[in-house]
């Protein structure tokens, strides 16, 4: 960073907060750097490890249901403890033999990737087993499970504002990272991006998992096109289902409809409500630019001193242009994070003033 630049951001810093433990927060939007997307160094495996399936057993207590963290279409997810003690999460793929291939394919796809790629919103691939017919994929303990699970009230720990941006700009921080380029020489694709693949850690720090279904896109291309369209109904990108054309703002819809979840509290897909309630984007698309309409939609679960509506406004705001219907309208992975990071700015400061008007009376 250039000297001036500097000496300005020095500037700023000292008239902020002194609470300076998370620098994301306090970095003003002029100064952002595509750099500040690179995970900061860590102890990294050299290889993912291969396990036997005894050794799976041996972890899991033979799959006991006691250690069932949960179930999904690929099949169960155990909470297991190595030999060197170290707590896991082991995914046991479990699909029919109708389709054992695309099982294989998924499970190749995340091996290959998630062991070329290291940042601290991506969950870690420790090893993995391939014994006969067994797959298994060994990842690193999440405490808190899925983002969604908090917002629908089965975690234990209620998520106000404070925590829900913290959940959104750590996904943001994940798929820019995956879109920058910076990890493979080339940008990749989750495909599948959803609240129940963005995982919290024991300080609720976000981590994106399940790359079975990621595409790498060759250098020069922007657009995949596929006949096939993969992912999950209630995330998928209008654009990519009527065209087949796969993008990086594919991604970027998904994400726009966790900000959504986010906000509200609500299912992706409901289908408990009425057939024109059971879409969340539908259903709320048209009220977030509208600043009294909006305060319908709030997450009524979050505690009203948690957040300032100018910075549910901004957050709106930022999700109605990434659930936009034509994808270069929305915008980037990058965008989104800078953005968020002002709205963390933005509802910090303000509950700062409120907290120091309320001291003051």
């Amino acid at each position: 960073m250039p000297f001036g630049l500097v000496s300005a951001w020095n500037k700023r810093r000292r008239s902020m907060s002194q609470d300076h433990s998370d620098p994301w927060i306090y970095k003003p939007a002029e100064f952002w750097q595509l750099e500040d997307l690179a995970p900061q160094p860590r102890k990294r495996r050299h290889a993912s490890s291969v396990f036997t399936l005894k050794e799976m057993e041996e972890a899991t207590c033979s799959f006991s249901d006691g250690n069932l963290l949960g179930k999904g279409g690929f099949g169960r997810v155990y909470r297991g403890t190595l030999k060197s003690g170290e707590v896991v999460a082991i995914k046991k793929m479990e699909l029919p033999a109708i389709k054992a291939a695309e099982g294989e394919r998924e499970f190749r796809v995340e091996v290959d990737i998630l062991s070329r790629l290291d940042h601290p919103n991506l969950v870690s691939l420790i090893g993995y087993c391939a014994d006969g017919k067994q797959r298994f994929l060994v990842y690193e303990y999440m405490h808190n499970g899925n983002l969604q699970d908090h917002l629908n009230g089965i975690g234990e720990r209620r998520m106000d504002w404070p925590l829900r941006l913290k959940a959104a700009l750590g996904a943001a921080k994940g798929l820019a990272y995956l879109h920058s380029s910076s990890c493979l020489g080339i940008p990749i694709v989750h495909r599948d991006f959803k609240s129940t693949n963005v995982l919290l850690d024991a300080n609720f720090e976000a981590k994106i998992s399940d790359f079975g279904l990621a595409k790498l896109m060759p250098e020069g291309q922007e657009t995949h096109v596929t006949a096939r369209v993969l992912g999950t109904f209630g995330y998928f990108d209008p654009e990519y289902t009527s065209t087949g054309k796969l993008t990086l703002q594919s991604d970027v819809y998904a994400f726009g409809v966790v900000l959504l979840e986010l906000l509200t509290g609500r299912r992706a897909v409901d289908l408990n409500q009425g057939p024109n309630d059971q879409n969340l984007v539908l259903q709320v698309r048209h009220l977030l630019n509208d600043r009294k309409k909006l305060r319908k939609v709030i997450d009524p679960e979050m505690a009203r001193n948690s957040y300032t509506i100018e910075s549910i406004v901004m957050f709106a705001n930022l999700a109605s242009r990434c659930v936009r219907s034509e994808s270069n309208e929305r915008p980037s992975m990058v965008d989104c994070v800078r953005e968020i990071q002002m709205i963390i700015y933005t509802n910090s400061k303000g509950l700062g003033m409120v907290m120091h008007s309320l001291r003051m009376v």
